[in-house]
């Protein structure tokens, strides 16, 4: 019997495998994403020539946060699935990041015009999962599911 299984008397939920698996696919695009961006110029040829030098012009704290987010992210995707209490922290470390990251690319850099309305909606999208997963990971560790 796991530990989840002894204190509760419940097996972990499919569903939970099933969202972590999800997550762990999900939050790799990010990872895939920015390593690509950042060091494949392959990747960058269906960018048009703005949206390169756009990408490619970061600041380095801005490119900092940028990692930060999509690799914490992706590690706490890891340790839910592998039911460790340290997926909470990782997800709200993620999400304050992303947020920092929204507010300078929506505030203070043409990424409206870069990457139109689609841009802001995935954005929104991106946002609203990672408050998801980062509830998600509370809720869990307070369930005993996390260890």
């Amino acid at each position: 019997m796991t530990d989840h299984a002894v204190a509760t008397g419940r097996k972990t939920p499919i569903w939970f495998w099933i969202v972590g698996v999800l997550a762990v696919v999900w939050n790799f695009g990010g990872v895939f994403d920015y390593v690509m961006t950042k060091t494949n110029d392959a990747y960058l040829e269906s960018f048009t020539p703005e949206q390169v030098a756009y990408f490619t012009g970061f600041p380095a704290w801005y490119t900092a946060i940028w990692a930060s987010a999509v690799f914490a992210a992706f590690f706490a995707s890891l340790a839910l699935l592998f039911r460790m209490k340290i997926a909470f922290v990782l997800f709200a470390a993620s999400l304050v990041l992303f947020v920092f990251n929204t507010i300078y690319i929506y505030g203070f850099t043409p990424a409206l015009d870069m990457m139109g309305t689609g841009g802001a909606i995935f954005s929104v999208f991106i946002f609203a999962s990672l408050v998801a997963l980062t509830w998600l990971s509370r809720w869990a560790a307070k369930a005993e599911i996390l260890r």
